[in-house]
């Protein structure tokens, strides 16, 4: 039966003296094996130094593990050496001094020291500390510096963040990590993640990209500098790269391709699927500073003769492939508009209402030509959510979108405040 106490600290425990059941001394403490739990990582073998060796005693032979006494059933005549295996996770080399990523604070931390308890008979790791307390309990001066605090006035917080909120980096530690700390990953706002990622060493960035869906990390990708995430897609497999591009809208990967050098360009698109490779590279052939090169060529179509009914089924239809979907456009047989409907439009009008008689015929466009003043001036003047863009020929080639305009006029400060 094992004696554990509730809570310890990883920094009260490693170099103590372990003992068998006799009292003799077998060695010290020099680290934990870890492997997953089904709630918390939980530890295999205590690795304990003596003289030149170390081994490996089961967590069944502990019979007192607290910040006291460790003791064990194990006589060191019988243990073995220790051999690392590939995979396997030590709490003190693999995780205490680590960078993590904080899901639920979206920062990226350093581990100063570990919690550990007893779970269900077993020694788990339940939080990380990742406060000034955790490195004054490291240091051994955790009551020298509240009783400092104390005639200061003030008090040192606890900043502990419990394992489900915890994401390891390192590749080999990456089996620690919860499923439910990726999925909270997954839910995070793309520029949150952009946060976290412009904060991590390069080493790890694809740890955490391989984690998230590609569409999530596409989105994160889009909100970084153009030279990180160039140096990043760079670094990438390009399968990976080419499958996150392909679930970017088709503006965005063409931002992201045209920061590239051409030859990296053309052998991504070249794994891409060939519809979507073809809007993008039209859209790259576009200078970046004009409507063409800012537009999405991806928007809501809805077809001549249709009701209120049958538009928003279409809209349904289509909305799930679309990043704006604030109005549907009606085009000519020649893809020329004939008009746009807001969304508000259709939902507050009756379902049998002929959409022609709430078509706003008057349409405000752009050139595909056109410089980023004249399209602000645009939306701006008649307070739009998007403008179409219309080619050569008069026909309606996509939509450039307030945010991506007003992203083109924001102070650089601005911009980056939006990302911390």
């Amino acid at each position: 039966m094992h004696s554990v106490v509730n809570e310890l600290y990883l920094s009260s425990v490693l170099g103590k003296t372990v003992i068998n059941d006799l009292g003799r001394e077998i060695g010290r403490l020099q680290d934990l094996l870890m492997v997953p739990g089904e709630v918390f990582p939980e530890v295999s073998h205590l690795l304990v130094r003596s003289g030149k060796s170390t081994y490996a005693i089961a967590w069944l032979d502990v019979s007192l593990f607290n910040s006291f006494v460790i003791s064990v059933s194990a006589r060191l005549a019988s243990l073995a050496p220790y051999a690392a295996r590939e995979g396997d996770i030590l709490v003190r080399r693999d995780i205490l001094d680590k960078q993590i990523v904080d899901v639920d604070g979206a920062k990226v931390v350093r581990v100063n020291d570990l919690k550990l308890g007893g779970h269900q008979d077993l020694l788990c790791i339940f939080s990380v500390d990742i406060g000034f307390r955790g490195l004054l309990r490291r240091l051994g001066y955790e009551r020298l510096g509240e009783r400092v605090a104390v005639r200061l006035g003030r008090k040192i917080p606890r900043q502990e963040i419990s394992w489900e909120f915890v994401q390891p980096l390192e590749m080999h530690s990456s089996k620690l990590a919860l499923t439910m700390a990726r999925d909270q990953m997954a839910e995070m706002h793309p520029a949150d993640i952009a946060t976290i990622i412009a904060q991590l060493p390069h080493k790890h960035i694809q740890t955490v990209l391989i984690s998230l869906d590609t569409e999530t990390a596409g989105e994160a990708l889009h909100e970084l500098e153009p030279e990180l995430r160039t140096r990043i897609i760079s670094q990438l497999d390009s399968e990976q790269a080419s499958d996150i591009l392909e679930e970017m809208e088709p503006d965005e990967a063409a931002d992201v391709l045209g920061d590239l050098p051409e030859e990296k360009a053309q052998e991504l698109l070249g794994l891409m699927d060939e519809e979507e490779a073809e809007d993008i590279q039209e859209l790259l052939e576009h200078e970046d500073d004009t409507a063409g090169g800012l537009m999405n060529s991806s928007y809501l179509i809805i077809p001549e003769g249709l009701t209120v009914a049958g538009a928003l089924a279409e809209i349904r239809r289509q909305a799930a492939e679309i990043e704006t979907v604030y109005y549907a456009y009606v085009l000519d047989p020649m893809e020329q508009p004939l008009g746009v409907v807001s969304l508000k439009e259709l939902l507050i009008h009756p379902d049998d209402l002929p959409v022609a008689e709430l078509l706003t015929d008057n349409l405000k466009t752009v050139a595909i030509h056109a410089p980023p003043g004249d399209i602000l001036e645009i939306i701006a003047k008649y307070n739009l959510i998007a403008v179409p863009v219309l080619d050569e020929e008069g026909k309606m080639a996509g939509i450039v979108t307030v945010d991506d305009i007003l992203e083109m006029f924001l102070p650089y400060a601005l911009k980056r405040k939006r990302h911390s």
